[in-house]
């Protein structure tokens, strides 16, 4: 396929991207051989770095057994991959939903807490991302994402995120769902305030709402936590996970109890969904940051990061904030030239909107690797 025909974004223009060819750890290159570190680059996919010896090897061992299973068979790696991570949630968390993608999983969760409450009405936050297709996209507030293909699905409502008040306000007897995320990712990072999600637990238990919580991006060791919520101690009715549940191959999930699952009503599927060559890579990918310890990594790295870029000129820089290894910097400016900046010393961040330089480094990035890439974030922004 030319470039003319490929789009990693439909309807996007710009055909001038950087071309990469093959990673190694943090380690990504070009057509050219040049190294640059994921700083960002893989979305929060590469947790565990590019080509993971783990899931490599679990991907070619399944591959040469059985790639592909429908669901209403037994498939021996897809229980061991639930077993694996169902044990590392809390007992009330142990039914799972397979799909192939965080919106997917997503879906799940906001059909399951429609059937399961037979209430329509949907809360989410101002700048949260969930997702793409029609019932994610009807959670997302980005009004150039929303407006192009409305209306979207009806009886979706958003309230100010961290706003504790305006939440236990908006939540009544209609409610079927709120959805948050523990940290909006897209939305510029943003990280929850433990009281908020402890009032958004006390107004979905006082109404009968269901309360979920999107990890697709800050799940799985990114906080410094295995899973997010464990920050706050807050324990959702609905979990969903992608990204990097198995080191790079597509998969999500959406997890609830047996509770909710004996409510629900209809019925859900996905022809792909949990299918053995993902649910290998998934357990070898859990095995990877468990044994590795890899949330514990995160937190000590991203410890680090307020220290780093302390000082940055107040002319320049609005606001630092995350947790663990998902840090958003917000500058007065356009972020494009500081990723451009980036990009030319060796090191690829994103975006996360039109003034935050977001960092989503793998949770296996070398110190060296990452105090240089603070660095060069710092001087890319000074030079801006």
């Amino acid at each position: 396929m030319t470039a003319a025909h490929a789009s990693h974004e439909f309807g996007e223009r710009d055909r001038s991207r950087l071309t990469l060819t093959r990673g190694e750890g943090a380690a990504l290159f070009d057509t050219f051989g040049r190294r640059y570190v994921d700083l960002g680059a893989t979305h929060g996919v590469g947790s565990l770095g590019a080509c993971p010896p783990a899931v490599v090897r679990a991907i070619q061992e399944q591959a040469a057994s059985l790639i592909y299973l429908g669901s209403g068979y037994a498939s021996p790696v897809r229980t061991a991959f639930l077993e694996r991570l169902t044990g590392l949630l809390p007992s009330r968390l142990s039914q799972v939903f397979l799909s192939n993608s965080g919106t997917e999983a997503v879906e799940a969760a906001i059909k399951i807490a429609r059937s399961a409450t037979g209430r329509p009405k949907v809360l989410a936050a101002l700048r949260g991302f969930h997702g793409r297709t029609f019932g994610a996209l009807s959670a997302t507030w980005r009004r150039e994402l929303r407006e192009p293909f409305e209306p979207l699905v009806p009886e979706f409502h958003h309230v100010p995120y961290n706003d504790a008040a305006a939440l236990e306000a908006a939540v009544d007897e209609r409610t079927a769902l709120v959805l948050l995320e523990p940290v909006q990712g897209e939305g510029g990072v943003h990280v929850a305030r433990p009281e908020y999600l402890r009032a958004a637990r006390q107004a979905c238990d006082r109404s009968g709402a269901l309360l979920a919580f999107d990890e697709v991006q800050c799940g799985l060791g990114r906080t410094g936590r295995n899973f997010a919520f464990e920050r706050s101690g807050v324990v959702p009715d609905l979990l969903t996970l992608a990204k990097s549940l198995a080191g790079g191959v597509p998969i999500g999930a959406t997890v609830t109890s047996p509770e909710v699952e004996a409510r629900f009503r209809g019925s859900h599927h996905s022809t792909f969904g949990g299918n053995p060559l993902a649910c290998a890579a998934g357990l070898a990918a859990l095995e990877t940051l468990v044994q590795g310890r890899l949330a514990e990594r995160a937190e000590r790295l991203g410890a680090g990061v307020p220290a780093a870029l302390e000082e940055l000129p107040t002319e320049k820089v609005r606001e630092l904030r995350g947790v663990g290894l998902i840090w958003g910097l917000e500058l007065r400016d356009r972020a494009a030239p500081v990723l451009a900046a980036l990009q030319g010393s060796g090191y690829l961040a994103i975006s996360a909107g039109a003034s935050v330089v977001r960092m989503l480094p793998p949770l296996l990035i070398t110190e060296e690797d990452w105090s240089a890439g603070l660095a060069a974030l710092r001087e890319a922004v000074l030079r801006a």
